[in-house]
Parts: C-alpha cells; structure tokens; sequence
C-alpha cells in the first residue's frame, strides 16, 4: 500500500456462462403440470355404458380378391368366372356383409377400360371399398 493511496480492488467479472438451472426447474415444474392435466382432458365425460352383445364385432372384415391376367380373364377368389358369374358372386358377398372390401389384382398390361368395367360391376353390386394390389418396386 502505497501512502495516501486508496487500492482499487477489481468489481466481478461478468459471467459467460448460461445458468441453466431456472431452465430446468421450468420445464420440471410444466412437465409435472402436463402429467397431472393429461389425464383429465383425455375423458371429461364420465360413462357408465351397457353391455350388450350386438355391439361386439365377432367377424373380421372380408376380403374378396378379383384378378385379371393379360388376356382379361376375370377371377373371383382365384376361380375364373364371367362377367354375370362376377356380378352375382359380388352381389353375394354384399349381401353376406356389404362392408366387404375387394381387393384388386390387374396385370399391367390389362386395358383401364376393362379395370374400370369390373369396378363399375363391383360398384353395382353394393361394393364400394375397393384396394389396388401392386408390388413394390424391386431393388
């Protein structure tokens, strides 16, 4: 100390680190708040609801297949069939469960004017859900 000198002493140094403590408590504190108002917005409405049998699905949904080769032979579940035998074995599987999905295999090189003609007797007979079959490309 020198005489009649006052010492300076350096102040704190600015900080360069990021304090991520009050970031973690934060989303502590939202995550336990999320856990806890989850489940309540799930079901606001609480039901007792009846049993009953006629409610349950004991059947998968059916499939019905329909493929047609190069030569615009139709067939239905692997049986080559005519357009009338096509008809009424779709019309068959409506009636049974019209929620019956058919499931069509068409070569490539099968006109779209006969795809769209078995659709549209597919359609006819009470059948709407209709799937495309197709491979995936080979590697």
């Amino acid at each position: 100390m020198a005489f009649g000198r006052l010492e300076r002493t350096q102040g704190p140094q600015p900080m360069s680190d990021i304090n991520v403590t009050p970031l973690v408590d934060v989303m502590l504190v939202l995550v336990v708040i999320f856990i806890i108002t989850a489940p309540l917005l799930a079901s606001s409405i609480r039901l007792d609801l009846p049993a009953t049998d006629a409610a349950s699905l004991t059947e998968a949904p059916r499939f019905v297949t329909i493929a047609m080769n190069k030569a615009g032979e139709v067939y239905l579940n692997d049986k080559p069939v005519s357009s009338t035998q096509l008809a009424d074995g779709l019309r068959q599987s409506a009636r049974a469960n019209p929620d019956t999905e058919i499931q069509l295999r068409a070569d490539q090189s099968v006109p779209y004017g006969r795809v769209v003609e078995v659709m549209g007797v597919a359609h006819k007979a009470g059948l709407s859900r209709i799937g495309f079959v197709a491979e995936p490309p080979k590697k």
